[in-house]
């Protein structure tokens, strides 16, 4: 991680990498999202299908503020808890994690718990998670 503050501080954007882990197919959200991150003027880098060690190297080359998880099928649970323990054996402990997707009640207390910042489930908007971002990072967004 760069030690300059993105948002409201420098020019740096935001960088925000949107992952989807799982072959689900059920992506249009997160597709909707990294859209509307973009216009909100974040930098953001959009994977599909990478295994949690791969979503790790990515945050590490690409150098990002925030990692948003994107799981509707199911095996949540392992794939947030090797995230989280990439993350931390890489230093990158300040990385803001986000979920999203369809996320049981008890597991999203649990991930909670374990560090994820937020889960964002069906129904909810870009902008509830874009102004969180923005609430961490400071700055401003486009409409």
């Amino acid at each position: 991680m760069s030690t300059e503050t993105p948002g409201a501080s420098t020019d740096a954007p935001i960088r925000v990498l949107l992952a989807k882990p799982t072959h689900d197919c059920h992506d249009r959200g997160v597709r909707l999202v990294a859209r509307r991150f973009r216009d909100a003027g974040f930098e953001v880098i959009f994977t599909n299908f990478l295994l949690t060690e791969e979503i790790v190297n990515t945050a590490i080359e690409e150098d990002v503020d925030v990692i948003g998880v994107s799981v509707s099928a199911g095996g949540h649970m392992p794939i947030f808890e090797d995230l989280l323990s990439g993350l931390h054996s890489n230093g990158l402990d300040d990385v803001m994690i986000l979920g999203g997707g369809v996320i049981p009640h008890d597991d999203e207390r649990t991930l909670k718990a374990m560090g994820v910042a937020a889960i964002f489930g069906p129904g909810t908007s870009a902008e509830d998670a874009r102004n969180l971002i923005v609430q961490k990072f400071g700055g401003t967004v486009e409409a």
